[in-house]
């Protein structure tokens, strides 16, 4: 099974920037978009339906914003649209599908980056989404849990952890998250395989960011410790340019207990 993950900072802008015809030259079987900005109804999806995807989408309200697509080329056989908290929900945040005995949830955590009250509803998203996965866990304990977590957990996952201390998406409130999230029986499915490796998946826009390789990794694949073994690989695919952002791409083989659907 492979899979992506990958925030497109608008779908529609990602398609124009050439995202067809790279998908074309791949053989995914799971894509997980976040961010995508827009209404499935305003997307020609023929095109994905050409490659032999099917989707499942998670707008948010607001017209632009926001949002999530999870397109697979197997379908799933439960599909469950955000996590049963309005708040959230409207937002276009969360997108469960079950693919048998595994369940997949692509994620977009809100980023904080415009002011304290959004930091606040940063914070109360992680607390809630901690919980609403550890209920999860007792009937669907095999989990993927991938997205834009908008944090970069360690000094490692940014380029200048020092100067960058103060500033949303590495403060240490949002570290200490990912340091629970972490110690609670997910594993980060890159650093599980690349240990010391220094991978960004965000870039800015500014200052030539991307060509100078000054980014934050903070985009992720979690993955239940039961899932681990079957991990083959996990890294950044930073040659993909269609957004700020570059795709997470996973490799696994067959979960244990039976096909997982993939095949």
């Amino acid at each position: 099974m492979q899979l992506i993950s990958y925030n497109l900072n608008g779908i529609r802008a990602a398609i124009r920037n050439g995202l067809i015809d790279w998908l074309s030259t791949q053989h995914f079987d799971v894509l997980c978009f976040q961010e995508v900005k827009a209404t499935a109804d305003v997307v020609d999806l023929t095109v994905f339906e050409q490659l032999g995807y099917c989707y499942h989408w998670h707008a948010a309200e607001k017209k632009g914003y926001s949002g999530v697509a999870t397109f697979s080329k197997i379908a799933p056989s439960n599909v469950v649209l955000g996590c049963g908290l309005p708040v959230y929900d409207c937002e276009g945040r969360i997108l469960r599908t079950d693919f048998g005995d595994v369940t997949l949830l692509n994620c977009y955590f809100p980023s904080g980056t415009t002011g304290e009250v959004r930091q606040g509803v940063k914070m109360e998203f992680l607390r809630d989404f901690y919980e609403y996965v550890e209920t999860l866990r007792q009937t669907r304990p095999k989990l993927i849990v991938v997205g834009d977590y908008n944090i970069a957990h360690s000094a490692i996952d940014i380029h200048d952890p020092v100067r960058n201390k103060n500033t949303t998406g590495f403060l240490p409130e949002e570290r200490a998250w990912m340091d629970q999230w972490f110690g609670s029986g997910m594993t980060d499915a890159f650093r599980y395989k690349h240990p010391t490796d220094v991978a960004y998946s965000w870039w800015s826009y500014r200052a030539g960011a991307r060509s100078n390789n000054k980014g934050w990794r903070i985009d992720y694949v979690s993955i239940t410790d039961n899932l681990r073994d079957e991990i083959i690989d996990c890294t950044m695919l930073p040659d993909a340019v269609h957004a700020d952002h570059c795709p997470v791409w996973l490799t696994m083989s067959e979960p244990p207990g039976g096909p997982a659907g993939f095949e």
